[in-house]
């Protein structure tokens, strides 16, 4: 299936079932969120990114903790839930997008959270060289990797192929993913979209 043709049906998907996202997902989004914030150190001053944020679960994590909590996703009904999260915070910027092409500068963010995001991704090696590009040098960069879409072998595979250092990663069997803290090195390598 072509990129773009996946990318679309990922956007449909999300739009369709926004409303009722948090009544299917939270527990499990909340977990896998309890154990990366585990990870990373994120300081007052920090500008972190929640690429594919969806309804915004990590704002309620680090909503006014941070500097700025930027989320990206596809879907702009999606957003609408989240924008649902962030109405009370003045430090939150919601933006829809394309994970594969975001719209900010190189090496802005102190920490980039990618939850929930690899397996909706045509290349996921795209989506983790643009991760690297707008992370700062040794920026925390917190994924997780669906055990049903990604074996350990190949997550810890793509990783390396990116070159993104790991620095801790769950495999805990009562999770659906990997959750994996790395390290942006910003040795940036071309992969063909």
């Amino acid at each position: 299936m072509p990129a773009w043709d996946q990318k679309r049906k990922v956007m449909r998907h999300y739009s369709r079932i926004a409303t009722t996202y948090d009544l299917q997902y939270t527990e499990e989004q909340e977990e896998k969120m309890s154990v990366a914030l585990s990870d990373v150190h994120v300081g007052r001053d920090s500008l972190i990114l929640d690429l594919g944020c969806g309804t915004g679960l990590l704002l309620n994590h680090l909503g006014n903790s941070v500097r700025l909590l930027a989320g990206i996703d596809i879907s702009r009904d999606i957003l609408r839930e989240a924008k649902k999260r962030a109405d009370q915070l003045k430090n939150v910027a919601l933006l829809c997008a394309d994970a594969d092409y975001t719209p900010f500068r190189n090496q802005i963010f102190h920490a980039v959270f990618v939850i929930t995001l690899l397996q909706n991704t045509p290349n996921p090696a795209r989506t983790l060289e643009e991760v690297k590009r707008i992370a700062r040098k040794n920026a925390s960069i917190i994924l997780t990797a669906l055990k049903k879409e990604f074996t350990l072998d190949a997550t810890e595979q793509l990783l390396r192929n990116v070159g993104l250092s790991i620095e801790a990663m769950n495999t805990d069997n009562s999770l659906k993913g990997y959750i994996i803290a790395c390290k942006n090195s910003l040795e940036s390598r071309s992969h063909k979209t």
